[in-house]
C-alpha cells in the first residue's frame, strides 16, 4: 500500500506524536487548550497524522483527544491504546468527533517484554493482538497496529505477528525502536526484509517510530525510509520520553532538502516549523538548545568572518536551507517604546501568538511597553517571553506576587520580604535561606504551606546584553506530579519567584488532570 502527492515519488506520511508520547517528557504535561493549540498548529503545517493522547489514560487524556478530534478538520486525529477491549472502546469514542480518526493499538513483542512485562506466551501475544486489531477495525476504519520494542525482537515472530493482524485489518504497522537500541543500517535493513518477507505487505504502510537514546532516531528513522517505510512518527523538538523522539523538522527537512537522494516527498508546510517549535517550547517549559538543527537560535546564524565573507557573496556557500523555508525571518520588525499595540498584535500573530482576549492583549501590551522604556530594542523571544508571562497572570489568579524585596550581602544571611496575593486576600512573609532566591521561595511556603519539592531550576537569557529579560524554568513535585512553572522578568530573582508562583498555581488547579507517564513504545 503506498500514498502518493503530486510529483512521481510516493508520499511519506508524516505521524506527530507530541501530543502523546513528547507529553510523556516528565514536566511536559499540557492541558486542553495547550493541546488544542498545538494542534491547531499541526494541522496548518500539513501534518497528516496528529496523535493527539492515551484516551484510557486518564479523563483528562480522554478530554483532550475529544477536544482535538472536534477541533481539527484537515489531519487525522489519532488515539494509542493497549490491545485491551477497554483501551479500545475508549480510543474510539473519544475520536467519534474526529473528520478522519484512527486507533493505534500496540503489544509488546520482544522476548523480554513478553516473559517480564506481558508474561505471556508468543502464540498468546498474537492471538492477542489480532483480537485487539479485529476489535478496533470493527470500530473504525483507520487501525494501526504497533510491535512495542520491535526493534529487539525475533524477526520470524515479528513476521508472523504483522502478517496476521494485516489480515485482520490493520493498515499502517508500525516497527519501533522504543529503547533507542538499533544503529542505522540494522534498522533500516529490518525494515527491508520484513517488507520482503511478508506475503501481504503490500496492503499496509509500514510505520517506524524511534527514540534518540544513542542519539540515532533521525538517523535510524531516514535509513528505515531509504528501505521501505513510509510513515516517520516523530514530535516538535524530538520532544518524548527518556532522551526523546526523532525530530519531526530534522526528519521533514532531510528530505525536502535531499529530493536527490530520497525516494519519497513529504507535503508539510515547512515555514509553520519554526512557530511549532517555538510554541512547543513556551508550553513545555523546555528550551531549545541554540544550536539545535533546523530550529535554535543558531541555525542560520553566522558569526566567523569567513562565513560572513562567503554569505555575502552566494548565501549557498554555507546554508543548505533558507531560514525562510522554515520559519525563521531574515527581515523583521524592530519594536521599541514608540510602537503601537496594533503592531505589537501583529507581530505576535506572525510569532504564532493569538490572544484569547482583550485582557490578556492588554496585559502583555502594558508590560511590552514596561520593557521597551528599559531597553533599546525588544526582540521575538522578549516578545514571547512577555506573552507567556502575561497570559500565566490573567489565568492563574489563586497566587500572584504583590511585593518582593530581597537582601544579600557578602557575610550575612540572604534575606527576603513578599506580599502575596493568595485568593484576593494579600499576605506577607519573611524568610531568610542560602540565597535570595531560596529566602523568597521559603517565604512563600510559609504563606501557602507549600511541601512541594523542587526538581529542577534554570535561568535563560532572553535575548542578548545586560539588558536581557531572564526567564526561569522551576520543575516541582508534590504527590508524584511534576508540573513546570515559568516567570520572566529583567529582575532575576522576581522572575524566580513568578515561575515558583506558576508552578504552584498549576499544582492546585490543574492535579485532576495530570496523569501518570504510560511507558509504551
Amino acid at each position: 500500500m503506498s500514498a502518493n502527492v503530486a510529483g512521481d515519488k510516493p508520499k511519506l506520511i508524516i505521524f506527530d506524536t507530541t501530543l502523546r508520547d513528547g507529553e510523556q517528557s516528565p514536566g511536559a504535561s499540557m492541558d486542553k487548550d495547550e493541546k488544542i493549540a498545538i494542534a491547531r498548529l499541526l494541522e496548518r503545517m500539513k501534518v497528516d497524522v496528529i496523535e493527539a493522547g492515551f484516551a484510557i489514560a486518564s479523563p483528562g487524556d480522554f478530554e483532550s483527544v475529544q477536544a482535538v478530534a472536534a477541533a481539527i478538520k484537515d489531519s487525522t486525529v489519532c488515539s494509542l491504546s493497549r490491545a485491551l477491549d477497554k483501551d479500545i472502546e475508549r480510543a474510539a469514542e473519544a475520536l467519534k468527533p474526529a473528520a478522519r480518526g484512527r486507533i493505534h493499538t500496540f503489544i509488546a513483542t520482544s522476548p523480554i517484554h513478553m516473559k517480564y512485562k506481558l508474561q505471556m506466551e508468543p502464540d498468546k501475544v498474537i492471538e492477542q493482538a489480532v483480537r485487539a486489531v479485529t476489535k478496533a477495525r470493527n470500530l473504525m476504519d483507520d487501525v494501526e497496529f504497533s510491535c512495542e520494542d520491535a526493534g529487539r525482537s525475533e524477526p520470524d515472530f515479528l513476521c508472523r505477528i504483522i502478517e496476521q493482524v494485516i489480515n485482520a485489518g490493520a493498515r499502517t504497522i508500525n516497527i519501533p525502536d522504543t529503547v533507542g537500541y538499533a544503529m542505522p543500517r540494522q534498522y533500516g535493513a529490518m525494515i527491508r526484509d520484513l517488507i520482503a518477507r511478508i506475503p501481504n505487505s503490500d496492503r499496509a504502510i509500514f510505520s517506524v517510530h524511534c527514540h534518540n537514546d544513542l542519539g540515532l532516531a533521525v538517523a535510524n528513522s531516514l535509513d528505515a525510509v531509504m528501505n521501505g517505510a513510509r510513515q516517520v512518527e516523530c514530535t516538535i523538538n524530538g520532544l518524548g520520553e527518556r532522551a526523546g523522539n526523532a525530530s519531526l523538522e530534522e526528519i521533514v527537512m532531510a528530505v525536502r532538502t535531499r529530493k536527490d537522494f530520497f525516494p519519497v516527498q513529504v507535503d508539510v508546510d515547512t515555514t509553520q516549523i519554526v512557530p511549532a517549535s517555538k510554541l512547543v517550547s513556551r508550553v513545555t517549559g523546555f528550551p531549545v538548545q541554540p544550536n539545535k538543527a533546523i530550529v535554535g537560535g543558531n541555525a542560520f546564524a553566522h558569526e566567523s568572518g569567513i562565513h560572513q565573507d562567503g554569505m555575502l557573496k552566494n548565501r549557498e556557500t554555507y546554508e543548505i536551507m533558507r531560514a525562510e523555508d522554515v520559519g525563521w525571518k531574515t527581515n523583521r520588525m524592530v519594536l521599541g517604546k514608540h510602537s503601537g499595540r496594533n503592531a505589537f498584535k501583529s507581530h505576535l500573530a506572525e510569532l504564532g501568538v493569538n490572544f484569547a482576549n482583550e485582557a490578556d492583549l492588554n496585559a502583555a501590551f502594558a508590560r511590552f511597553k514596561d520593557l521597551a522604556d528599559k531597553k533599546h530594542e525588544v526582540f521575538d523571544d522578549d516578545l514571547l517571553a512577555i506573552a507567556k508571562d502575561s497570559q500565566q497572570i490573567q489565568v492563574n489568579e489563586g497566587l500572584r506576587l504583590v511585593s518582593l524585596k530581597v537582601h544579600s550581602e557578602t557575610g550575612e544571611t540572604p534575606a527576603a520580604s513578599l506580599v502575596l496575593s493568595i485568593n484576593g486576600n494579600e499576605k506577607q512573609a519573611n524568610a531568610q535561606g542560602n540565597g535570595p532566591v531560596d529566602a523568597a521561595y521559603r517565604a512563600v511556603n510559609d504563606l501557602v504551606g507549600s511541601d512541594v519539592a523542587v526538581q529542577e531550576f534554570t535561568v535563560n537569557a532572553v535575548t542578548k546584553g545586560m539588558d536581557s529579560q531572564v526567564e526561569v524554568n522551576v520543575r516541582v513535585e508534590h504527590d508524584n506530579h511534576i508540573v513546570t512553572g515559568h516567570g520572566a522578568d529583567m529582575d532575576i530573582v522576581v522572575a524566580s519567584v513568578k515561575a515558583y508562583l506558576h508552578a504552584l498555581n498549576t499544582l492546585q488547579t490543574m492535579e485532576s488532570r495530570l496523569h501518570p507517564h504510560v511507558a509504551t513504545h
